[in-house]
């Protein structure tokens, strides 16, 4: 897994929507920061779906890899508009990327 390969893909397929920098603003998407180890819907300020915060996982290695795949199967009802990552190393190197600047 390559944090630098994960942050080109995060710029591509990611930066439109959210922000990694503590303290940054929140988008479409939730600002990333703290997201390693925080439970579903537990960005302060972002407004979730119900089925988000319901979900009730800590995001983590292997709970980014199944949602990557496909968002909207792992939590139906959430309103992130992102198709998913089929390609396993695409998603352990986003994975890798999100793990280190937003941990």
């Amino acid at each position: 897994m390559s944090a630098d390969a994960g942050k080109k893909i995060f710029t591509k397929a990611c930066a439109q929507c959210h922000t990694v920098d503590a303290g940054g603003k929140h988008k479409q998407g939730p600002n990333l920061s703290g997201v390693w180890g925080r439970q579903t819907g537990g960005a302060s300020g972002f407004g979730y779906t119900q089925a988000n915060i319901d979900k009730g996982i800590t995001w983590g290695q292997d709970t980014l890899d199944v949602y990557l795949t496909n968002p909207k199967k792992y939590i139906p009802g959430t309103k992130m508009v992102f198709a998913g990552l089929k390609k396993k190393k695409d998603r352990g190197d986003l994975i890798a990327y999100i793990k280190s600047a937003c941990a």
